[in-house]
């Protein structure tokens, strides 16, 4: 397996502190800053724009990690990708959970000289995709429904990142097995034994001593 990534999510960030937090992440472990778009379409609330990503891009050499949940990614991935994106990640259920759809816009992220991957939420099955980690740099499994706060980890979804773990040994060695929603130091220790090696983390990061959180991660 990969080498772990801890991606902190900044959609739980203190906006009155956000440089001050950003050399926080700096200095952590973490090497990826993870990036919600919600549309208060494809799921319930409205969060970041591009041109917050433009803010993040000027002030940190980091990775980012661009999570795209709206209901239109084939229009808003060259947006994020000229905002400053290194890899965008759509959801198949924007493109009707159709393979061919999918493949396609990770081809055509991949053409705009950025990494591409796609996500599935907790009830979407894995089976159809397995197949597309020869296409993709990263798989999201989310493992909370995108768009609501506060939920615990869904912990059956471990079994879809077992099966794409497994299809990515097969296929693709490079492409990387990342989780999102309800991460801590406990749950991230049941997602790292079955097959996720890119942790995302929210509040349980900036809710406390930053350094200290992503280091219990690891």
């Amino acid at each position: 397996m990969a080498e772990l990534i801890i991606a902190p999510s900044v959609l739980s960030m203190d906006y009155t502190k956000m440089l001050e937090q950003l050399r926080a992440l700096e200095a952590s472990k973490a090497e990826w800053i993870h990036y919600d778009v919600m549309d208060g379409h494809f799921v319930p609330n409205l969060s970041f724009g591009p041109d917050i990503l433009k803010q993040f891009r000027k002030s940190t050499d980091m990775f980012l990690d661009v999570h795209l949940m709206v209901t239109d990614p084939e229009f808003f991935a060259p947006v994020f990708k000229d905002a400053g994106a290194d890899m965008i990640v759509f959801h198949t259920e924007a493109l009707d959970n159709d393979p061919v759809r999918v493949k396609e816009l990770l081809d055509k992220i991949h053409a705009m000289g950025v990494q591409a991957g796609f996500s599935i939420k907790p009830d979407t099955p894995a089976e159809p995709f397995l197949h597309l980690v020869e296409d993709a740099d990263m798989v999201l499994v989310m493992s909370v429904y995108p768009g609501y706060g506060g939920q615990s980890f869904i912990p059956e979804v471990l079994s879809k990142t077992r099966a794409f773990a497994k299809a990515r040994d097969e296929r693709n060695p490079k492409c990387r097995i990342e989780i999102d929603g309800g991460i801590n130091d406990k749950t991230a220790k049941e997602a790292k034994a079955n097959g996720v090696d890119t942790l995302v983390a929210g509040s349980y990061v900036f809710k406390r001593d930053i350094v200290e959180a992503v280091e219990s991660l690891c």
